[in-house]
């Protein structure tokens, strides 16, 4: 009988063939062909509907002609596709053409439900990007995270501008603000706590994402504090830092759209109607809903052109 010890555990190597990563196979359906172009049509009739309570022509009387104005509007409108594209180009080979699609992405969001525009990038990605192992898993994890990060910078923007905060009188205590930011916090934790459960990238793809997400706030929140001072420059710093802090609280509600609407009536609620603040805000949200509804009737023409041509 040998004496040789009996080899434990896997072969070596060489003989161990794991199957490469292949992209995901595109079944077209019904749902699939016709999802984009129903959400677009949606985001018209959204954006419109809501279009209805402004006044357009005075709110066009108050944009400034300033070319800075409007360089700085371009990049803060810009800056979330922008960055998520970057983020599905090095997951899925995100074609140039992929920002159209996170554009409506992002138009969805914000004037249609939270997270439809989720839906509508998924369908796209399946027709058009070389997704690799599992799509949704990977739109799931760039939701969250999202929503990690978003959370843990209002919570740190929170506790700078606490005074001024505290000076614009939101009709709350101590006791409430502590709940609201437990409510942002513990979601968080549980989220690091049960990381590998929760998310499927390989750690690496996601700290990637979280920086990525982080200079995104960042940059937004910059862009925001800068167009107001452009407008309304004899507002001091600390005002718009409150503000910044207000409008990623009002960010983080769900199932709320048009946020931007809805944080410049509390502005108007907790400053006054008749408040220089309050008429700045008021046009920039105006403005954003209007950037919303040409870009989306544009972009549903090119959706509509090219699906005609592809069917």
């Amino acid at each position: 009988m040998s004496d040789r010890p009996i080899p434990l555990g896997l072969p070596p190597l060489a003989r161990v063939h794991l199957p490469p990563l292949t992209p995901t196979i595109v079944r077209k359906n019904v749902l699939g062909r016709w999802l984009a172009p129903v959400l677009s049509a949606a985001i018209l009739i959204a954006a419109l509907w809501q279009l209805r309570g402004i006044d357009v022509r005075e709110m066009l009387r108050m944009v400034p002609r300033s070319p800075l104005f409007w360089t700085i509007f371009a990049l803060g409108y810009l800056v979330t596709p922008f960055s998520e594209w970057v983020i599905y180009r090095r997951l899925w080979q995100l074609p140039p053409n992929g920002i159209l699609a996170l554009l409506r992405k992002r138009i969805s969001n914000e004037i249609v439900l939270g997270y439809s525009g989720e839906l509508y990038f998924y369908g796209w990605a399946r027709k058009h990007a070389t997704m690799v192992g599992t799509p949704f898993g990977a739109i799931k994890d760039v939701a969250i995270l999202s929503a990690v990060v978003a959370n843990v910078c209002t919570l740190a923007l929170a506790l700078v501008s606490w005074p001024t905060l505290g000076a614009l009188h939101l009709g709350t205590d101590a006791k409430v603000m502590t709940l609201s930011a437990a409510s942002m916090a513990i979601p968080s934790l549980v989220t690091l706590v049960l990381r590998k459960t929760l998310l499927t990238l390989p750690r690496h793809e996601l700290r990637r994402i979280a920086v990525i997400h982080v200079v995104r706030i960042v940059a937004t929140t910059l862009f925001a504090a800068v167009l107001w001072a452009v407008v309304m420059p004899a507002a001091p710093l600390a005002w718009w830092l409150a503000l910044a802090t207000l409008r990623l609280l009002v960010s983080r509600l769900p199932l709320l759209p048009n946020k931007d609407i809805v944080f410049a009536g509390l502005v108007a609620f907790t400053v006054g109607r008749t408040s220089d603040v309050t008429a700045v805000l008021t046009m920039i949200a105006g403005l954003w809903l209007i950037t919303h509804l040409l870009l989306g009737a544009v972009l549903t023409a090119v959706e509509l052109v090219t699906m005609e041509r592809t069917t």
